[in-house]
């Protein structure tokens, strides 16, 4: 399955990529030497510290590698009254008596604590294509959902400051 990401999602990567080859490697791999000349390496805490940080590095490298290999780039415009990718949804959900504004984001930027919901995730997914006014089933799994109706809509566009997703 390939990630659906943007143009913005890539470059952003990219610059990650960038960085993780250019500084962050070097002075890890600095630091990996610098802390084996400590002595005994079975009790050398602060070398086994510095090889994990150098081996969490080039996970990181091998995972951004892979998205941008496999990333279908789509676009981010949508209908004027429809809600699309980088849009803001004020939306009322009734059986919590609670209003919450979210902007719906690609997988690679989400954070749902800060209000940034991924298009693939369940409320994501069913909010897409919709309007103002309109009520609509979040199916969160086979046998759980939940209705909410669409109160604001305010078209965004790509956020350049909104980081990627670590891990």
């Amino acid at each position: 399955m390939y990630d659906e990401l943007t143009e913005v999602d890539i470059q952003k990567m990219k610059e990650e990529l960038r960085y993780r080859y250019e500084v962050l490697a070097p002075a890890l791999g600095a630091e990996v030497q610098r802390t084996r000349e400590f002595g005994d390496l079975s009790e050398n805490a602060e070398y086994k510290v510095a090889k994990q940080e150098r081996n969490k590095n080039r996970s990181r490298i091998r995972y951004l590698e892979a998205m941008i290999r496999t990333a279908k780039v789509i676009p981010v415009a949508s209908a004027p009254d429809c809600i699309g990718l980088f849009d803001y949804v004020t939306y009322y959900r009734a059986d919590k008596d609670q209003t919450r504004r979210i902007q719906i984001v690609t997988t690679l930027r989400q954070d749902a604590l800060a209000g940034f919901i991924s298009k693939e995730s369940p409320l994501g997914q069913a909010l897409l294509g919709h309007r103002v006014g309109d009520r609509v089933t979040v199916r969160v799994s086979a046998d759980k959902a939940y209705e909410v109706e669409i109160r604001l809509l305010e078209k965004g566009e790509d956020n350049t400051d909104l980081p990627i997703s670590t891990f």
